[in-house]
């Protein structure tokens, strides 16, 4: 890993699990915080006025969801990375979460500091 801060915005309906993914961003070396979101909406909103490096999206929020939400960050930041996170078994995940632009697909049980240097380093579909 550089030395260079990995700029993470944290997406999610659910505050309990953006509490739990800033805790693993705070745990995990390199990696900041630079904002959180509640709706593909405000996530849309947040990539444009902190321009993080990570974009952790969960899929299913009010509104345009996690996977629009991707479709449409990715077209506007080509160099943000999006990793969709839920709880979808991998071969369950709605058929465009393969064709939003997103780097990466986690279950949300499954992550971790270890995982998300995984996701970050990796750049070959890592989950889809």
């Amino acid at each position: 890993m550089s030395d260079q801060v990995v700029r993470v915005l944290v997406v999610d309906d659910q505050a309990p699990f953006r509490i739990a993914a800033r805790a693993v961003v705070r745990a995990t070396a390199g990696f900041e915080v630079v904002g959180e979101a509640k709706s593909g909406e405000e996530a849309v909103d947040q990539a444009g006025a902190v321009s993080p490096d990570l974009v952790l999206m969960d899929i299913n929020m009010e509104g345009i969801g996690g996977i629009e939400a991707t479709r449409r960050i990715t077209e506007a930041h080509p160099a943000t990375r999006v990793v969709l996170l839920s709880t979808y078994d991998s071969e369950d995940l709605p058929d465009d979460a393969r064709r939003c632009g997103a780097a990466a697909y986690v279950h949300k049980e499954q992550f971790g500091p270890d995982v998300l240097e995984k996701v970050w380093a990796e750049d070959d579909g890592f989950g889809l």
